[in-house]
Order: C-alpha cells, then sequence, then structure tokens
C-alpha cells in the first residue's frame, strides 16, 4: 500500500485524498468538496486537476467519480475523526418503494440549508450527503432497500437545533418527490430526540 506521505503529493493533496477516503466518496462536486473543506476554488481546482491527470478522479457533467486507484495511496477509514455524530430521523421505506429513482431524485439536489456534497455506496446501501451552507454541518441520507435514516455530522459547532432543521427539510424534499412520483403515500418516522411522528404524503 502506497504511503501518502512518502508520496510526492503536497500537503494540500493528501488532505483531499484523506477525506475522499474517510467518507468513502464514490462521487462528489468541486463546489461541495469546497464547501466541506474550506478550500479557495483556485486551490482545490489544481489538486483535483492533478488527481484527474493521475487518474484517481474522472470528471464529468454530474461532478467528480473516484476511481479504484485511490485505494493504492490509503487504507479508508484508517483515520479517528473527532467529529461528533448524532442520529436525526429514521423511518422503515415501503417494499414498494424504487431505491434507485429515490436516489437519482435526491442526487445533486440543492435545497433549504443543505449544498449537495456527494455520495458513498457499499453492499449495504447508498449514502448521499449535503453540507450546509455556512459548512458546519454534514447532512448524511442513508438508504437501503427497507430503511432511511438521516444523521448529522458536526463540523464545527454543534448546533442541533441547524442540524434538526435541515433533517426535516431534507426529509420534506423525499416528501415531495415521493407524492409527485406517487412512490409513498404514507411514511412514519422516529424523532430520535422526541415522540414518534407520522407524516402523509399524498399522491397527486
Amino acid at each position: 500500500m502506497h504511503d501518502l506521505a512518502d508520496s510526492s503529493y503536497g500537503e494540500r493533496d493528501v488532505e483531499v485524498l484523506t477525506l475522499i477516503g474517510e467518507e468513502d466518496l464514490t462521487l462528489f462536486t468541486f463546489d461541495g468538496l469546497k464547501r466541506r473543506m474550506g478550500l479557495h476554488p483556485e486551490t482545490l481546482s489544481r489538486i483535483l486537476g492533478r488527481l484527474e491527470q493521475e487518474g484517481i478522479v474522472d470528471r464529468d457533467s454530474t461532478g467528480y467519480k473516484v476511481t479504484a486507484k485511490i485505494n493504492k495511496f490509503m487504507k479508508l477509514h484508517s483515520h479517528c475523526s473527532d467529529e461528533s455524530r448524532a442520529p436525526l430521523l429514521q423511518t422503515f421505506l415501503p417494499s414498494y418503494i424504487s431505491v434507485p429513482q429515490l436516489v437519482s431524485q435526491l442526487k445533486g439536489k440543492w435545497f433549504g440549508l443543505l449544498r449537495w456534497l456527494g455520495l458513498s455506496e457499499n453492499g449495504e446501501g447508498i449514502t448521499l450527503k449535503w453540507i450546509t451552507e455556512n459548512g458546519s454541518i454534514q447532512v448524511e441520507a442513508s438508504i437501503s432497500e427497507t430503511t432511511l435514516s438521516i444523521e448529522a455530522k458536526f463540523l464545527q459547532d454543534k448546533d442541533m437545533n441547524m442540524a434538526l432543521k435541515a433533517s426535516y427539510q431534507l426529509m420534506a424534499y423525499i416528501g415531495r418527490l415521493c407524492s409527485r412520483s406517487g412512490l409513498i403515500k404514507s411514511v412514519n418516522f422516529t424523532h430520535h430526540y422526541g415522540s414518534n411522528l407520522n407524516l402523509q404524503f399524498l399522491s397527486a
């Protein structure tokens, strides 16, 4: 396994590669990564240009896709993060829902406080990731065949009110998508900081 510390990559390059690895990103956007890392646009552009030349990322109209070459540079999940997390919302998805269609309609979208960052994918499902406009909170929606879980990662101050507001905006957006597509007629979900709630999404 190639050691980044012994490579020709600069400190900023290593920081970007490390974050991609920590987040298990399979695709991401320039704006999302810029907001997540607080890097100057020109700095990030040069870094991603180098990574693209090395074949570690590929760029297309939707953003950047990570290639398998990143595995030569680092061990994923090897970093112990000090960032705190909090589970916010959880729901069971109806068996008849089209998870790929739901993911497709959520991917790349901005709404409310949230700006699109990217997604990760493994054998358990897909995790879609957004970051608040001020870069202080990352909100993640993990989707499997049967469940949807929304979690906050606090990158700066632990602003639970902002995290909850962002999670409700995300859930409301999902509800509107499902209402238009007819995928979901009702959703029960558990609020980890209060009582059980029920939302009714009526098909148009």
